[in-house]
C-alpha cells in the first residue's frame, strides 16, 4: 500500500511543476474593464433591495404581535 501511494505521489508532483510554463498575460482593454464594471454595478443595484427585503421579512417573522382589539 505504501509503495502505491509513493508511486502516485511521484507521478503527480512532477506533473504540477510543468503545468504553467509561462506567465499569463492579460490583454484586456479598456472596454472589457468598463463592461465588467457595468456588470458589477447591475449586480450591486439588485443586491441592495434584496437585502432590504430580507431584513424586512426577518423583522416581520421575529417581531411581536400587538393585539388591537376594540370592544
Amino acid at each position: 500500500m505504501r509503495a502505491l501511494i509513493t508511486t502516485i505521489i511521484a507521478t503527480i508532483i512532477p506533473a504540477t511543476a510543468f503545468a504553467s510554463s509561462s506567465a499569463h498575460v492579460d490583454n484586456s482593454g479598456l472596454f472589457v474593464w468598463l463592461f465588467l464594471g457595468f456588470c458589477a454595478l447591475i449586480i450591486a443595484a439588485q443586491v441592495i433591495p434584496a437585502a432590504l427585503m430580507l431584513f424586512g421579512i426577518v423583522k416581520g417573522v421575529t417581531g411581536k404581535v400587538e393585539a388591537n382589539v376594540k370592544a
